[in-house]
């Protein structure tokens, strides 16, 4: 998977935010918010063809977390992405 082109990483008041950018992205009516650790994933990943596990190997690299609670969080993130439009196959 690959993020979609034109979304962009805001921290605004503290929040981590997803903000459409571009005309192909005009009609974006959501806005998603992330945490601190979604945030980091979206950043490491951004530009670059990434999996499921792919995530789940950085948030073991970055956080003090066991590889099943990684690879669970890591497919929720990685799904809410796609469901979100920010991401594509």
């Amino acid at each position: 998977m690959k993020a979609k082109p034109g979304f962009s990483l805001r921290n605004v008041c503290g929040e981590h935010i997803i903000v459409a950018e571009g005309q192909d992205n005009i009609d974006f009516s959501k806005v998603i918010s992330m945490n601190e650790s979604a945030a980091y994933l979206w950043q490491a990943v951004n530009g670059r063809e990434f999996t499921a596990e792919t995530l789940a190997a950085m948030l073991m690299d970055e956080y003090e977390v066991d590889s099943d609670t990684a690879a669970m969080d890591a497919k929720e993130i990685a799904d809410k992405w796609l469901e979100a439009g920010i991401t594509e196959m």
